[in-house]
C-alpha cells in the first residue's frame, strides 16, 4: 500500500520506478522466500517458525536492495525506503505461513510468482484509478479537464480510498458469485 499511497507526490520518473521496480522487487522476494521456505518447511520448528519465516524475508530483502544499490544506484535512491519496508509487508508472511510452509518448492514458486503478479496488477488498477480521478489523465493524457478532477484521489487518502473501494467490490463480486451458485 505504501507506494500507491505516497505515489502521486513524487515526480512522474520516480513514479514510473516506484511502479516498475517495487512490484518487481516484490515478485522476486515472494518467489525466493517461497521456495526457501517450503525447503526448509520439516526443519523450522514450530514454535520459530514465524520468526525463521521473517529472517528468510530479510535476508532476500536484504539481498535485494544490495544488488540494486551496487548495479541500479539511481533506482536504489529513488525507492528509497520502500525496499526495507517490503520485509514487513504482510503479503510475504502471510504466503510464507499459509503456502509455502505446507507445499513443495515448485508449488511454493508458483505461488510466489503468481502472488507477485496479483499485487502488481493490484498496484496497477489502483494507481490508473488514481490517476483519473485525481487529475483527468490516464497514462499522462487528459480524458477529461483538470478543474473537474477530485484532487483528494492525488493524495495519501485517495490510495486509502481506492483499495476500500476495490475491496469493496471485490467483496460484492464474490458474494454475487456465491449466491448465482446456490
Amino acid at each position: 500500500m505504501a507506494p500507491v499511497s505516497k505515489q502521486p507526490r513524487h515526480s512522474p520518473d520516480a513514479i514510473d520506478r516506484l511502479l516498475r521496480y517495487i512490484p518487481l522487487s516484490i515478485t522476486i522476494i515472494l518467489t525466493l522466500s517461497n521456495i526457501f521456505i517450503s525447503l526448509l518447511r520439516r526443519i523450522i520448528p514450530e514454535q520459530v517458525r514465524i520468526a525463521a519465516y521473517i529472517v528468510v524475508i530479510a535476508g532476500f530483502v536484504t539481498i535485494v536492495d544490495l544488488l540494486l544499490q551496487a548495479f541500479f544506484p539511481d533506482i536504489a535512491e529513488s525507492l528509497g525506503v520502500f525496499i526495507p519496508l517490503i520485509v514487513v509487508n504482510c503479503i510475504i508472511l502471510a504466503r510464507a505461513e499459509s503456502f509455502a510452509s505446507k507445499n513443495k518448492p515448485l508449488a511454493a514458486a508458483v505461488d510466489g510468482l503468481c502472488q507477485g503478479v496479483g499485487y502488481t496488477l493490484v498496484l496497477l488498477v489502483m494507481s490508473a484509478i488514481r490517476e483519473l480521478l485525481g487529475s483527468g489523465t490516464l497514462a499522462g493524457t487528459a480524458v477529461f479537464p483538470g478543474e473537474y478532477a477530485a484532487q483528494m484521489m492525488a493524495l495519501p487518502v485517495g490510495g486509502f480510498l481506492t483499495l476500500g473501494f476495490l475491496i469493496a467490490l471485490m467483496q460484492w463480486a464474490r458474494s454475487k458469485a456465491g449466491k448465482g451458485g446456490k
